[in-house]
């Protein structure tokens, strides 16, 4: 008899409703990982627990109530419906979970029942196409701690990245075919921000900016975020036919000035001061939309790009459970496990 497989797959997380307090223990929780903000312990403990934590929470409360919906958190039930969606495709040799690096649900209580289940093989599959410490190495980091408490270890196998995937572009495709490009005046492509001194660690000499990231995927940087950024780009450009002048790649959502550069928010508004009316923009770091997408891009990035006299941002939809989003993440796995 033929065992089963499990598959986790990984999202960052949300916290568990939009109030202060539920806020505040996931910020603590997320910001108090050390692939988050790498710095020394005690350094980071009273830089989260008494400064960013207090003061930011109330804050991101009233942003996380501006993206709630009937639904609920929109990371989460896209993410739930992209799970039911692949079991079904998948079939009964497989089982399908989904966990929340942090909050709910958690990956030790989903990994527990995984556990229970004594799989011949496990797929851990955090939902980040560019590899980055902060997400890919926290999700496989906490995966790698839980199964090393068990008595028995089945097969394991971890999907690292997968921005190269051709089922993962062709969805971003997909998806863009809704808007005209000739309708705007130039197209964003924004990816989550990480501190420089995380791009840095990834190269022996840990200088980043000495590596052409932003020109040519290597086999030195091809785990280095920017580096992967940049390739997505350049892939996605290719198969949508757009030119390069007609695209910017920025990175948002920064804490503080040391951050991947440029900034998505100063591009938006050069493109409102150079004259630009509409803008349409990518977030391909995201596969379901969220936070960063919905209010961010959507809401923020509108109203300072009013501010400065254009008219339309325009977002395009995060893959979210599209029918090819679906198929790709099946042929990810599978081909994780050798059957395709």
């Amino acid at each position: 008899m033929k065992s089963k497989t499990g598959i986790l797959l990984i999202q960052l997380g949300t916290p568990d409703s939009p109030s202060v307090g539920d806020v505040r223990t996931y910020l603590s929780e997320f910001l108090n990982d050390a692939r988050v903000i790498d710095i020394p312990w005690l350094l980071r403990k009273i830089l989260v627990n008494l400064i960013i934590v207090p003061f930011r929470a109330p804050k991101s409360a009233k942003i996380y109530k501006a993206v709630w919906d009937d639904k609920g958190s929109p990371l989460l039930y896209h993410t739930e419906s992209l799970t039911e969606k692949l079991q079904q495709s998948l079939g009964d040799e497989y089982k399908v979970h989904m966990a929340m690096r942090y909050k709910n649900p958690s990956m030790d209580k989903v990994m527990e029942e995984m556990r229970k289940e004594h799989y011949g093989r496990i797929v851990v599959f955090p939902l980040f196409p560019q590899y980055a410490s902060a997400t890919n190495g926290s999700a496989v980091e906490k995966a790698m701690r839980i199964m090393a408490k068990w008595y028995l270890l089945p097969e394991i196998h971890f999907v690292s990245q997968f921005f190269q995937h051709e089922g993962y572009l062709n969805s971003i495709v997909e998806q863009a075919k809704k808007y005209n490009f000739d309708d705007y005046n130039h197209i964003l492509f924004s990816y989550h921000g990480l501190p420089e001194r995380q791009v840095d660690k990834v190269y022996e000499d840990g200088e980043c900016k000495d590596h052409d990231c932003h020109l040519e995927l290597t086999p030195e940087n091809e785990y280095c975020y920017k580096a992967t950024c940049y390739a997505t780009t350049r892939l996605l450009a290719k198969k949508m036919d757009i030119p390069e002048e007609n695209y910017t790649v920025c990175f948002q959502s920064r804490l503080d000035k040391k951050w991947l550069e440029p900034f998505s928010d100063k591009v938006v508004i050069e493109q409102a001061k150079k004259g630009a009316k509409k803008l349409l923009v990518f977030s391909p770091a995201f596969v379901a939309d969220c936070l960063e997408t919905l209010i961010e891009i959507g809401d923020e990035y509108q109203e300072i790009f009013e501010e400065h006299g254009g008219e339309k941002v325009q977002l395009v939809e995060s893959l979210n459970d599209h029918p090819m989003w679906v198929e790709a993440v099946k042929d990810i796995v599978l081909k994780q496990l050798g059957e395709k």
